[in-house]
């Protein structure tokens, strides 16, 4: 995998199972806090992942399920961004009590691209805030150091699968989408990636699993541990299981 010079993570879904065990429950904790009867059930999120970004989901939400709410005060757009900031806060507080692991691999594959020198980066439609309190719960302050660019959040107007934050995250690291791979876990990052140029590792989870995953190098069920195997479940890259490394993905990448 010579020619590759840097790993481009997504994070919610791709790092850790941040849909489903924290920014769910922080929603509906904030939903909660204003007073607002609304819960987003398993069911109910994954349809609504479909929207990306945090606020933007918000807003579908209402304009499909609750047409007629109007905020006690002031500005619906002004009431979303505080409701998601409240939102922001209470996923914090569920990262800082360690409710929020890593997904299998992953922090293998992160400590291996390091001891090689290979460039890690980021790009990802959640908060800064997110991001880094998430690499902090798992891996240790110093980890927010591990990656040259974080590239997250309002940084740049469109979010996946516009490809904007995979633009503006190799325009940082000076790199070619040539020499980059990323690792995503949804059709809309996949549809980002690809659209920016980028050769596109695919991880499965539970909202996931049944997306369209064309253009994709591989789609796998997760990065695999000794302990805990991956599975190809679509690609012809089949000596990426029983776990991805850098040698595996080398013989990937180079067929």
């Amino acid at each position: 995998m010579s020619s590759i010079k840097a790993l481009i993570f997504d994070v919610d879904g791709t790092l850790a199972d941040t849909e489903r065990d924290g920014h769910r429950p922080a929603f509906n904790r904030s939903f909660a806090d204003a007073g607002l009867d609304w819960e987003w059930t398993p069911a109910l999120y994954g349809e609504l992942l479909a929207v990306t970004g945090g606020k933007e989901r918000i807003a579908h939400y209402i304009q499909r399920h609750r047409p007629d709410f109007k905020p006690a005060e002031g500005a619906l757009e002004d009431f979303i961004a505080g409701l998601h900031r409240n939102k922001t806060r209470h996923y914090l507080e569920l990262l800082g009590q360690g409710e929020i692991p890593l997904r299998p691999g992953v922090e293998r594959l992160l400590r291996e691209a390091r001891d090689t020198g290979m460039t890690l980066a980021i790009a990802t439609t959640t908060t800064p805030e997110n991001v880094t309190g998430l690499l902090r719960s798992t891996l240790g302050d110093e980890s927010v150091g591990w990656f040259g660019v974080i590239a997250a959040g309002d940084v740049v107007p469109a979010k996946k699968p516009a490809p904007d934050i995979f633009t503006h995250a190799l325009s940082q690291l000076g790199l070619a989408a040539d020499d980059c791979l990323a690792i995503e876990d949804s059709e809309n990052g996949l549809l980002a990636a690809r659209g920016a140029g980028l050769r596109t590792l695919v991880t499965v989870n539970d909202y996931t699993r049944d997306h369209d995953f064309d253009g994709a190098c591989a789609v796998l069920d997760h990065l695999g541990d000794a302990h805990n195997p991956c599975r190809v479940l679509h690609g012809g890259c089949a000596g990426l299981a029983p776990m991805v490394t850098l040698p595996a993905l080398r013989g990937c990448l180079d067929r």
